[in-house]
């Protein structure tokens, strides 16, 4: 079973960039989808960036142009890099094993704890 712990989070103002990281605890190299999560206070959780094993990635337009994500599965670790960060990116973030790049798609593994992004204005 992979654990997944998050990392990176903070505050930031507007404009700002954060770096987040997820560690597996075990090997992510034979899982195809890796994602990041965001759940926003008192929504629902949704996916905003995917990225294969091959490297191709996709992205929810709310964060499209503004956030990058990448794995690195030497090291088992996926990475999501927010550049010109908004209020609205105010969120839990979590990383997990998205059974497919759709904003509510259900995840493999079970939930950590997440990191929380906040973005005052």
């Amino acid at each position: 079973q992979v654990q997944l712990v998050e990392s990176g989070g903070g505050l930031v103002q507007t404009g700002g960039s954060l770096r987040l990281s997820c560690a597996a605890s075990g090997s992510i190299f034979s899982i195809d989808l890796m994602g990041w999560f965001r759940q926003p206070p008192g929504k629902q959780r949704e996916l905003v960036a995917t990225v294969t094993s091959g490297g191709s990635t996709n992205y929810a337009d709310s964060v499209k142009g503004r956030f990058t994500i990448s794995r690195d599965n030497a090291k088992n670790t996926v990475y999501l890099q927010m550049n010109s960060l908004k209020p609205e990116d105010t969120a839990v973030y979590y990383c997990n094993a998205p059974y497919a790049p759709y904003a509510y798609a259900g995840a493999r593994y079970p939930w950590g704890q997440g990191t929380q992004v906040t973005v005052s204005s």
